[in-house]
């Protein structure tokens, strides 16, 4: 049985703010209010893979116990969980209500279930998640990964007419190797241990039966027809900076053994660039192994096998790597797990996963999307991007710096987190950013500029000696432009507005667009017109006398 006080203890010295909500609530709480964070909590509970999520009354928001007298009586509890159930998706109400006797008052704990995989929670149609300690409406993404049906395993499952003798027997020396590798420890013993029993221990069959997740990594090539209609392909592109292909090769199981024969194909070139404060020039290479296995071995680890697609990885001569597997990311984004840096509790293929794992392929400790994101922000080169969209995942890797100056002060920036520079990335690129995105930038004096032509604003352009890109992006102040209008007709005469258009355009901000910009020279010219200052007669405009 729980032990409240030492459950409240817990709360309070945690810090798991989106599935723990804490309120004053003096004297009453309002109704609505309790069913939206009902709702918002329990969502978030199984999106984080908790057994349950927490909404505690008479606490405030600096977590000291102040007491409240809200719900009185007990049987206002008892109906209270028929209400909320009244309101809730599939009549989830509250798992147990404890009250707790604080020293400093009287305390209310709602014990709330996650919501179960399949079925998302609404309260009155509407569903609610957590941004933080923010209370909104639960994005795309958090609510297909919830809908998702829990599936089978599919690279569990046995073949039946399958044996060792469809195995490589390379790949298997390999990925003993690797096994022993991972658990030096167990080194004596791996040595000793036949194939059989290897295969076993390492998660690459069952019992002994050889699963599609041994064919996938060491079967044969001509192994392949055993988990038809999958495919265990990757296919490597090679293509000039036109999109023009020209080069490719096919690559089948043994994956152990083809993950190496994809990396020798891309052609990692070194790529050299000044740094600053010094006269000798930096030597990388334009892909870090690290990030080409990361995404090679990920894209094998959660490939969709039952659409029967391939994995393909193109390889542009531009600078730029874009690897793609099928199959939704079931991550609820590629920011959240940067944020979280955990393991993600949920696998399309969890037993290839763990074989992978064993064989130090992949880990599971949720750090290495990360990792590839901090590998690209220390040598200043452009983060990875993510296309997610069409049930695919797709990743672009950049082997080269798009702004070297803007790029190596501003990863030297002091207060900018690694999930700032993915906000300010996505603006160098010109990506979208969301209202939250956006309003979190602003708020801390990143980004200028109004939706959707943002950019970084003066106090970064500062740091990043970016002055002229900032006022490229900004623009001018009104008068500067007046002045040129002036000095243009002072020295010309009668001008026509389209000799205007031709000397203003280049010196507006670059985020404008045409008809912007012939907006923008229209209510200059109009300005300066009720100033007196200016005037128009027919199609060419003259200073006034």
């Amino acid at each position: 049985m729980l032990n409240a006080i030492t459950q409240l203890s817990e709360l309070l010295d945690s810090n798991e703010d989106e599935v723990v909500e804490f309120k004053e609530a003096k004297t009453q709480y309002d109704f609505k209010k309790l069913c939206k964070y009902f709702s918002a909590l329990s969502n978030e509970a199984n999106l984080k893979a908790k057994k349950y999520a927490w909404l505690v009354l008479g606490v405030n928001d600096d977590k000291h116990v102040i007491g409240t007298q809200a719900y009185p009586e007990s049987s206002h509890l008892d109906k209270l969980k028929k209400d909320v159930a009244d309101r809730m998706t599939g009549r989830v109400t509250f798992t147990d209500i404890y009250e707790v006797s604080h020293p400093n008052g009287r305390v209310l704990m709602f014990q709330i279930p996650p919501a179960p995989q399949g079925m998302p929670i609404a309260s009155d149609g509407h569903y609610y998640g957590r941004d933080g300690s923010s209370l909104g409406a639960l994005n795309i993404n958090e609510l297909e990964s919830i809908r998702a049906p829990i599936e089978s395993d599919w690279s569990r499952h046995i073949i039946p007419n399958a044996d060792i003798e469809d195995l490589d027997v390379d790949a298997i020396a390999f990925a003993r190797q690797r096994f022993t590798e991972k658990n030096p420890k167990l080194r004596n013993d791996i040595e000793h241990w036949d194939d059989r029993t290897f295969l076993d221990k390492a998660k690459l069959t069952f019992k002994g039966q050889i699963t599609r997740t041994a064919i996938l990594l060491i079967g044969k090539s001509e192994s392949e027809y055993f988990i038809n209609p999958a495919s265990a392909k990757i296919t490597w592109i090679l293509k000039d900076k036109d999109g023009i292909e020209k080069d490719y090769e096919h690559f089948t199981c043994p994956l152990l053994l083809a993950v190496d024969k994809v990396y020798s194909k891309i052609r990692n070139l070194k790529y050299r660039y000044m740094q600053a404060n010094t006269l000798f020039p930096e030597e990388v290479e334009q892909y870090d192994p690290y990030l080409i296995r990361e995404s090679l071995n990920n894209a094998i680890a959660h490939q969709d096998y039952e659409r029967g697609g391939r994995i393909t990885i193109v390889e542009f001569e531009d600078g730029k790597l874009i690897v793609k597997n099928e199959g939704r990311f079931i991550p609820i984004s590629v920011e959240a797990v940067v944020k979280q840096d955990a393991p993600e509790h949920r696998y399309r293929n969890k037993f290839l996963a763990e074989a992978m794992v064993n064989l130090n392929m992949i880990d599971t400790i949720g750090s290495g999307i990360k990792k590839m994101f901090t590998i690209q922000r220390d040598k200043f080169f452009p983060l990875p991007e993510y296309d997610l969209t069409n049930n695919k995942v797709e990743v672009t890797i950049y082997g080269k710096v798009m702004d070297l100056a803007y790029a190596q002060k501003l990863a030297q920036a002091p207060d900018l987190s690694l999930e700032d520079i993915i906000l300010l990335d996505k603006v160098q690129k010109g990506k979208a950013l969301s209202d939250s995105e956006a309003k979190y930038l602003r708020d801390r004096q990143l980004i200028e500029g109004r939706k959707p032509n943002y950019h970084i604003s003066k106090h970064i352009a500062e740091q990043t000696d970016e002055m002229a890109s900032y006022i490229k992006h900004k623009g001018l102040n009104n008068q500067y432009y007046k002045d040129v209008i002036l000095q243009c007709l002072e020295e010309y005469g009668a001008v026509k507005r389209s000799v205007f258009d031709e000397v203003l355009f280049d010196k507006l901000p670059a985020v404008l667009s045409k008809q912007q910009k012939k907006d923008k020279v229209r209510n200059l010219l109009q300005d300066l017109r009720r100033q007196d200052k200016i005037a128009v007669e027919g199609k060419t405009w003259k200073l006034k006398d």
